[in-house]
């Protein structure tokens, strides 16, 4: 691996986190899988509170349902041992960064204590709205406040979604008179959202002419669908969606806003239709190259594999249109959890099935899997994979190491479940020819 670039962007890994946090907003925002650093700003991050709930699937930026906290895979094996093991090639590479990046790590330090994010569990308010877009304004601290009190409680204890009765976990702004409900009932084809059990009945026995998510289909492999929605064109459902996605996710701020947003619906298909199981969302234009803002596998579907399945679905889209990907940043605890063995397994397997001759480089790696980069980096030293060796830094591919993850994979009784790129149908929305809109598909509450 020429890891040249692997110096300069390995020491400034810990830099690039505090930028992260120094550029924190805290407005509406759809980014659930990270604090936002968006030009929206966003108070979204993973839903770690959700880590105590029953389930697993989401893999969030929290787990796979914020990408959930339910699913809580912890990275392989750090890579420790011994074993034999190959020393990959590497150009030849200076550590100069690295007596810079020391230089400046006081002021950022006395930077990062200035800064105290949003998500911050101290109660006072000046800390609370400290960086980021807030100055401390205490009109703007009140607002904080008012809203702290109202969503801290849920407003509807239960949903009805098809066959499944659902306990709410969190708060969702629903209209009046929708907001304040024992039992809300959904459908779940269009995400209409009724009050009476008469009239979901009877929506659900004929009125809806419904059998799938509105939009295109880009994904089917065997009994699961993927439909990519644009919010624009379908805004109605896509507000209906992450109003759903708000009993689930706590720190979910954006519900009407859902123009700039592509959203993908991810289902399980029988002779009945096609049933909702997650979501992920994703900004249409992202000047910081992020691959996922929100994602979501709601409870009935989780601790079934679905949140690594998004979050490869993601980056799958990204390898389609040639950019590397990342989900917003900063990443929750849970997050780099989820995430990290996602990038362990992919990185893992790509090594196992390289030749020990090849020599290939990070930013290739970074292609061939639509990871970005420093994703890759940071993974590889959690493993322990990088060295430094005869004055410059390599990858430490353990051989031994890699046979035996191999092997347990292969015992593991239940597979993950990762999207395959030869089951989507899918163009880069840059690739495609200018057309008309597909109209606005959904439908609103009704009693």
């Amino acid at each position: 691996f020429d890891l040249t670039t692997l110096v300069k962007v390995g020491h400034s890994f810990a830099d690039h986190h505090h930028n992260h946090h120094h550029n924190y907003h805290h407005g509406g925002a759809e980014g659930e899988v990270t604090g936002r650093r968006s030009r929206r700003g966003s108070d979204g991050k993973f839903a770690r509170k959700n880590s105590s709930r029953n389930g697993g699937g989401g893999a969030g930026t929290t787990g796979g349902g914020d990408v959930s906290p339910r699913q809580q895979q912890g990275d392989a094996n750090d890579g420790k041992g011994k074993g034999k093991g190959a020393l990959t090639n590497t150009s030849t590479a200076t550590t100069t960064t690295a007596a810079a990046a020391d230089q400046n790590q006081p002021q950022q330090q006395q930077q990062q204590q200035q800064i105290v994010p949003a998500s911050s569990n101290n109660n006072n308010s000046d800390n609370l709205l400290r960086g980021g877009n807030w100055h401390g304004n205490s009109d703007l601290a009140e607002l904080e406040a008012e809203h702290h009190e109202i969503t801290k409680v849920k407003n509807i204890s239960k949903i009805i979604m098809g066959r499944y009765t659902v306990e709410a976990w969190y708060y969702s702004p629903f209209p009046h008179p929708y907001n304040q409900l024992d039992s809300l009932y959904i459908c779940e084809y269009c995400l209409k959202y009724m009050r009476k059990p008469k009239f979901y009945l009877k929506h659900c026995s004929g009125e809806c002419p419904h059998r799938c998510p509105p939009g295109n289909e880009i994904y089917r492999e065997n009994n699961i669908s993927v439909y990519e929605l644009d919010g624009k064109d379908h805004r109605v459902y896509c507000q209906n969606l992450c109003l759903l996605a708000k009993l689930f996710l706590d720190h979910k701020t954006l519900y009407y806003d859902v123009d700039p947003f592509y959203f993908y619906v991810i289902t399980e298909v029988d002779e009945e239709g096609a049933h909702i199981v997650g979501y992920f969302s994703k900004e249409k234009v992202s000047a910081e190259e992020y691959n996922l803002a929100c994602i979501l596998t709601f409870p009935q579907y989780q601790k079934c594999g679905y949140g690594k399945f998004i979050i490869s679905l993601s980056y799958e889209l990204s390898k389609r249109e040639g950019k590397p990907g990342s989900p917003e940043k900063p990443l929750s605890d849970l997050g780099k959890i989820s995430y990290r063995s996602y990038w362990t397994h992919v990185l893992l397997t790509l090594f196992a099935e390289q030749k020990g001759d090849e020599n290939i480089q990070i930013k290739d790696i970074s292609l061939m899997t639509g990871i970005k980069t420093e994703d890759i980096i940071s993974t590889l030293q959690s493993l322990n994979m990088i060295r430094f060796w005869k004055g410059q830094h390599v990858v430490f591919v353990m051989q031994d190491f890699l046979k035996k993850y191999m092997s347990e994979q292969k015992r593991k009784k239940k597979k993950l479940r990762l999207c395959d790129g030869k089951y989507l149908s899918w163009v880069p929305h840059a690739e495609r020819k200018k057309g008309g809109g597909a109209g606005s598909g959904g439908v609103g509450g009704s009693d």
